[in-house]
């Protein structure tokens, strides 16, 4: 797929709630509680226009059982794609909108990414630093896959930038 990045838009929190609706009488109980995380949660952040949702749910085993329903939907149904004790679900086809990333409410990955998504929402610097070499990326890459793969050193650093600041802040707070 073609790297795809854009401004910030409003509009992506509105997408983002749609779809809860949406996968809220699908899902029903199963569901704990939707984050909006990635790119497109963080305002003023340059994207790619796919909406990363985050669902919380009892037991991801149940998951599994929706697959059919998800994929009736236009789901792309990707499994755990490299993380384990994840499902993953993708809708848009080649124009992907949103990518649904289940986990059971115990997995260690919720806290990496709602903390990386918060870094970045209160550190403005960061955020722009962190666009900007996106759009450098963006420049030299054509194809996602090659954008994504060089994109990961520079996420590893500034997640574990963010882990020491939450660290920090948390020591203050308790």
């Amino acid at each position: 797929m073609k790297v795809r990045l854009t401004d910030f838009s409003e509009n992506w929190a509105i997408m983002f709630q749609k779809e809860v609706q949406f996968l809220s009488g699908i899902l029903g109980d199963e569901i704990i509680t939707f984050e909006h995380f990635g790119s497109t949660s963080v305002k003023g952040m340059k994207a790619k226009p796919v909406i990363d949702m985050m669902c919380i749910v009892k037991d991801i085993q149940k998951v599994d059982a929706f697959n059919v329903i998800m994929e009736s939907f236009g789901y792309d149904i990707a499994g755990e794609w490299g993380i384990t004790g994840r499902r993953l679900f993708r809708k848009g086809g080649e124009n992907r909108t949103h990518h649904l990333h289940f986990y059971q409410k115990d997995h260690s990955e919720i806290a990496r990414h709602l903390i990386f998504r918060d870094y970045l929402r209160t550190h403005p610097e960061e955020m722009v630093r962190y666009s900007r070499f996106k759009e450098e990326l963006a420049d030299r890459f054509e194809q996602t896959k090659e954008y994504s793969h060089a994109k990961k050193p520079f996420v590893r650093e500034m997640e574990q930038k963010a882990i020491h600041w939450f660290e920090e802040n948390h020591k203050k707070s308790t």
